[in-house]
């Protein structure tokens, strides 16, 4: 069993488990932390050695800047209490050093934010282009599935989340560092002092320790509804959806949905808030007493002599200080583990792999193709469903063929091409390319001899040019290619006609941008799959949008420019069907028939009865 499914299966299984997190798991996923600065490491060296360095520096000043001070009182109170004329110089030359590393401890706190701001810029960066990597090496069909889609937000919600992380661990390291040195003083004087602040602080950090577990629980238990509630957001303000939104006077019930939702989650975060907002008021009191109560002690202490007056401050100031570092080393103990269980998140997402599992010993891709793809016992059904979406299926699709794909709704007719495609791995049986499985073939150069436009193909917000070029990358700047592939699919007509030609910007989303109509976008998709000397090109309904005629002309031109190609098509329309050599007919992703278009009528069964349907609408 591979991890997806492993990771699939355990998914409710883990659920229960990830409500309540013990400090046994908080401890544990600290492992986490050195695969994250590895990361980091990765995205800037320069920038992590010039942070750290600049942090050790930083944990210096308050011991510092304390000590100094303890020396200027004790010189006021000799040279206030002394009868006899002492020199101040020592004095004002303790004030410069105080002011010195007052600017500049100042100094390297704007310093170490700047460092933080880059570095953590860059590290979101970095981490959304890895996950943008992974995700192109995985399969159409776990983008297609709500769990995968889980926990790819997650992963990439912590691109930004986990730049907090890196600023909390490292303020975590320097205040530690300080600590020390301030620690040393107050236990030369007195452990107890060191006792008296750990009974303060323990029930506030048990308490933030609990209520950022419930917070942790909660945001994973809502991501899926998290995910409706910014489509519902998306389906409210959105140039793709104003059209049916306004004509459908869907903006009430938009509404209303996310009322709903947000309301829900307001009402669930709510109530955790106030709980913690009353029970943090409880701990803070409680650390509050303890500070004083050593305050007294030391106070006690230099009234009856036992220590000066600038120790006295100097043992204030530390334990105080000590207090704040402590309380938030502490709480942010829970922060730093909570985001280092959210890293599980993030690293989880790149232990999913692919299913479709290139072979170790690849064979160079045929060109030209001498047989043609041939379907042995073809099955394919999604995950987690008891539908076979396709099955049984068993023909070949010769070289140079035009074979057209028919059926109602739901036929499997996509199916079949996407797994053509190897977009999907069949569940059952193979498909062999020139008498070898595809999985033998190099998959980039597979997808590289085959020409694929979908029904569902994308509108880039990009200039026509890149509209274009995205049927083949790798040849962006070919403008004579990118012409060649819009005179074909008769998209040139319209784009001479724009004042910036083939540089306009397309869709309302930028300025300038222009919106074209359904039949000139479908042009622009048909443009992209002549964009590629492929040796197989389909046409998966990309012109449903054009009126018969036109469509008619789309086709036939397809035809001519693809001779001796194969080719698949899949189209309503039997006038455009009746093109193809042979014509496939699927039912609930089955082989009905299979024949020329003279031969399915002969036969008189579903393919004739079809296109009498259609062709009495015409009458």
């Amino acid at each position: 069993m591979n991890i997806w499914n492993k990771l699939f299966k355990t998914e409710q299984k883990t659920k229960a488990a990830n409500e309540q997190l013990s400090f046994k798991q908080r401890l544990s996923a600290l492992r986490n932390l050195p695969k994250f600065f590895k990361l980091v490491w990765q995205t800037s060296q320069s920038l992590t050695i010039a942070n750290a360095v600049l942090r050790i520096l930083k944990s210096a000043m308050p011991l510092a800047i304390l000590y100094v001070g303890k020396l200027i009182i004790d010189h006021v109170v000799i040279i206030s209490m002394s009868k006899q004329s002492i020199s101040s110089n020592l004095l004002w030359k303790l004030v410069l050093i105080e002011f010195g590393l007052a600017i500049l401890s100042d100094i390297l706190n704007r310093s170490i934010t700047l460092m933080d701001s880059l570095l953590g810029d860059l590290f979101s960066n970095h981490t959304s282009v890895k996950i943008i990597e992974h995700a192109a090496t995985l399969d159409l069909e776990q983008f297609e599935n709500s769990v995968f889609y889980d926990k790819m937000e997650r992963a990439r919600q912590q691109t930004v989340g986990r730049t907090v992380l890196l600023s909390q661990v490292l303020s975590q390291l320097q205040d530690i560092i300080t600590m020390g040195f301030l620690a040393t003083g107050l236990m030369v004087f007195n452990p107890w002092l060191i006792i008296i602040l750990l009974i303060a602080i323990i029930p506030a950090f048990l308490g933030e320790t609990y209520f950022n577990d419930q917070s942790y629980s909660l945001n994973r238990r809502q991501t899926p509804e998290r995910r409706e509630l910014d489509y519902v957001r998306f389906l409210g303000a959105s140039d793709e959806t104003a059209k049916e939104v306004k004509i459908f006077n869907l903006s009430g019930f938009i509404i209303n949905r996310f009322v709903e939702l947000s309301n829900k989650f307001y009402q669930t975060n709510r109530i955790l808030i106030i709980k913690r907002s009353m029970w943090g008021s409880l701990f803070s009191m409680l650390g509050t007493a303890g500070y004083y109560l050593a305050y007294v002690f030391i106070i006690y202490k230099a009234v009856n002599g036992k220590i000066t007056i600038g120790e006295l401050t100097f043992l204030a100031g530390s334990f105080r200080q000590l207090r704040t570092l402590l309380e938030g080393i502490l709480n942010r103990f829970t922060s730093v583990s909570q985001g280092a269980i959210y890293l599980s998140d993030f690293f989880e997402f790149f232990q999913i792999k692919s299913q479709i599992i290139p072979s170790s010993k690849q064979r160079p891709f045929p060109n030209p193709i001498q047989q043609g793809f041939t379907f042995e016992n073809v099955g394919y059904k999604y995950i987690n469903s008891e539908k076979w979406a396709n099955r049984n299926l068993n023909f070949t699709l010769n070289v140079g063929e035009k074979l057209a794909l028919v059926g109602e709704n739901g036929a499997g007719k996509t199916t079949l091409v996407k797994l053509l495609a190897r977009l999907y791995e069949p569940t059952e049986g193979r498909i062999l390319l020139d008498g070898y499985e595809l999985g033998e073939y190099d998959i980039n150069d597979l997808r590289m001899q085959i020409g694929i436009i979908f029904q569902d193909y994308l509108r880039y917000q990009m200039t026509i040019s890149q509209n274009i070029a995205t049927g083949n990358i790798t040849e962006k700047e070919n403008d004579t290619l990118i012409k060649s592939a819009a005179e074909q699919s008769l998209a040139n007509l319209f784009i001479e006609g724009f004042q910036n030609n083939y540089k306009q910007q397309l869709g309302r989303r930028f300025n300038e941008g222009v919106e074209l109509s359904g039949g000139q976008w479908q042009k622009i998709a048909l443009a992209r799959a002549y964009m590629r000397d492929a040796q197989l090109m389909i046409l998966d309904e990309p012109t449903a949008s054009l009126d018969a005629k036109a469509e008619h002309e789309v086709f036939q031109r397809f035809v001519e420019l693809t001779k001796g190609k194969t080719s698949v098509l899949i189209s309503h329309r039997f006038s455009t069907v009746r093109m193809a050599n042979r014509i496939l007919v699927l039912d609930k992703g089955e082989i009905l028939e299979i024949g020329s278009h003279e031969e399915l009528i002969q036969q008189n069964g579903k393919y004739a009865e079809l296109f009498q349907l259609q062709a009495m609408g015409y009458q």
